[in-house]
């Protein structure tokens, strides 16, 4: 096992700097500036920043050997994550009606509402993977593996968010858009298209000059996500339903990926790439999960409990995800 003294403790202390000034920084224009400056950051980062950042980091990862895991984990560690939150509820629901002398009714869940249930399974499902978990990754892994993060994030979180997630937060809550408008919607994705023309991109090589402008943007569009989550905490005034999201935290941040962590190793799965696929299982949950709640009708109060508190326990997360699998 590394020492925490040595390689692991310098680059945790560097991102939790990162990190913490960028988002306190965040916090402060959030709390100062009009509430249409984050969502002018949020359209910029979107169809430009996050974009222009996937293409540049790609240009010098490495996507030699599994890569293909990413995603597959990332599929698995979303599925795992509903199926602990499905069970839990479950769990919850017959205790209830023991509890009150009743039978279990099948679909009569006393304790859980409806949209409850949807916030609930989604924030145990998708995590911050590309805000929050790109700068991590680069700060703690490097770019070397930056694809494995990429490939994460976008054929897993993203998908899942806007393909099965949407499919839950219409049955949970009340169905505001039609499928094919949320197909199209995903389709227009400029990361997905990024991603794509970031593979073909890296056969083209670059001048010194143009590779250090390219990483100066790509650096700066990763500073500015981290701004914006700060302005979006900044804003986010309900802090109740702990209980509730504490055991969706529990399950998203620490069960999933021990368990997955740990079941990787055996497929040859180690060192630099499973630590990148553990820290992006191990993110909180995406912003993502308070469109879909605001979009369908779910339970906001716990959506924005669940994002705020993981926010928040992720500095205390990372040091056992850097003792278990860093090397």
């Amino acid at each position: 096992m590394p020492s925490f003294e040595g390689e692991l403790l310098q680059p945790l202390i560097k991102l939790y700097i990162q990190l913490g000034s960028g988002v306190l920084l965040g916090w402060v224009l959030g709390r100062s500036l009009p509430k249409t400056v984050p969502v002018f950051i949020g359209q910029f980062l979107f169809w430009i920043g996050v974009p222009i950042s996937i293409i540049t980091f790609l240009h010098g990862a490495d996507l030699s050997g599994a890569i293909w895991i990413a995603p597959v984990a990332a599929w698995v560690a979303i599925l795992l994550g509903a199926a602990l939150a499905w069970s839990w509820i479950q769990g919850q629901a017959f205790k209830t009606s023991a509890d009150t002398s009743h039978k279990p009714s099948g679909a009569s869940l006393n304790s859980w509402s409806k949209p409850a249930q949807g916030s609930f399974l989604l924030s145990t499902m998708v995590g911050n993977t590309g805000y929050l978990g790109f700068p991590v990754t680069l700060t703690l892994v490097g770019e070397k593996y930056f694809g494995w993060a990429i490939f994460y994030d976008m054929v897993g979180t993203t998908l899942g968010a806007y393909g099965l997630g949407v499919l839950l937060a219409a049955r949970f809550g009340k169905e505001a858009q039609s499928y094919r408008q949320l197909f199209q919607a995903l389709l227009q994705n400029p990361a997905l298209w990024s991603l794509g023309f970031g593979l073909g991109f890296r056969l083209i090589p670059l001048p010194k000059s143009a590779e250090r402008s390219l990483q100066g943007l790509a650096w700066s569009a990763i500073a500015l996500s981290l701004i914006l989550i700060g302005m979006r905490l900044s804003q986010l005034h309900s802090w109740g339903r702990i209980k509730q999201a504490s055991v969706s935290l529990v399950i998203k941040m620490l069960l999933v990926p021990l368990v997955l962590g740990i079941g990787l190793v055996p497929l040859g799965i180690t060192g630099q790439p499973l630590l990148v696929i553990v820290l992006q299982m191990a993110m909180p949950p995406a912003f993502a999960t308070l469109i879909l709640a605001e979009v369908y009708e779910l339970d906001r109060e716990l959506s924005v409990t669940a994002v705020a508190v993981g926010s928040i326990s992720l500095l205390l997360t990372l040091p056992i995800w850097l003792l278990l699998f860093g090397s």
